[in-house]
């Protein structure tokens, strides 16, 4: 049996890079999607000299015709997705009571329903070989809270009852849905953070340090192994005991 097909939205940067070279590692055949097709080219030819099976696609997560379009694109040229990462997700923060209603849509739009329309994509396929993983990244705030972040704590909220309730849809048919929620995380989001307010995240954290991307994506490799096939429906925290 040729190795199954996993693929990483928001595979350019941070956590979604991450996902996609230690699928690669385990032995997937990866599919790599991003708005950015230079560093996706770039990490496609790092994975490709560890003797990786990759293939790059261009995705927009706020364009419901991109997504159909990089997913047939994938399924015709490189074969059926066994295991979606759904990672891409962006912020426009900002206080409830100024929020542009623009700034709501967008994050919700790319972050919950992208997500959602990804997942539709693959449903079919999976339900046919009657195997499948699907990984949402959601994030602590999902489950804290977070000020000056109503549109995308709504959004990774939304994500966590995305999971339940599509993981039990389509349990009967093998095919788990499972969440990953990552606390603070040394990524590029998290570089832009000043000092004083690093320090004040550290408090929080009981382990006293932001966690690292390959952290997510251990849990992430986990999930969409064998290993996890009796798992569904479940918010897996990464968090360093940040949020219990």
């Amino acid at each position: 049996m040729s190795a199954r097909i996993a693929l990483v939205t928001g595979a350019s940067r941070g956590i979604g890079r991450a996902c996609a070279v230690a699928l690669a590692e385990a032995g997937y055949r990866v599919a790599i999607a991003a708005r950015s097709l230079d560093k996706l080219e770039e990490l496609a030819g790092e994975l490709r000299g560890k003797g990786a099976e990759v293939f790059v696609v261009e995705l927009d997560l706020a364009s419901p015709e991109s997504i159909k379009e990089a997913f047939a694109k994938v399924a015709k040229e490189f074969g059926p997705i066994a295991v979606l990462v759904n990672n891409a997700g962006i912020t426009k923060d900002g206080l409830a009571m100024r929020m542009k209603k623009d700034d709501w849509d967008t994050v919700i739009n790319t972050n919950l329903t992208g997500a959602f329309l990804c997942s539709q994509q693959v449903l079919n396929g999976m339900l046919k070989e009657r195997w499948g993983r699907i990984i949402n990244i959601s994030s602590v705030v999902g489950e804290t809270g977070n000020a000056g972040q109503t549109n995308y704590v709504a959004s990774k909220a939304g994500l966590i009852g995305l999971t339940k309730a599509l993981a039990k849809e389509i349990a009967s048919r093998n095919v788990t849905v499972n969440a990953v929620a990552p606390g603070f995380i040394e990524t590029d989001m998290t570089a832009v953070l000043s000092e004083d307010l690093k320090g004040k995240l550290l408090e929080q954290i009981p382990m006293k340090r932001l966690g690292q991307a390959g952290d997510i994506a251990e849990a992430v490799k986990f999930l969409a192994s064998e290993h996890a096939g009796y798992i569904t429906g479940h918010v897996l925290d990464v968090n360093g005991g940040m949020y219990m």
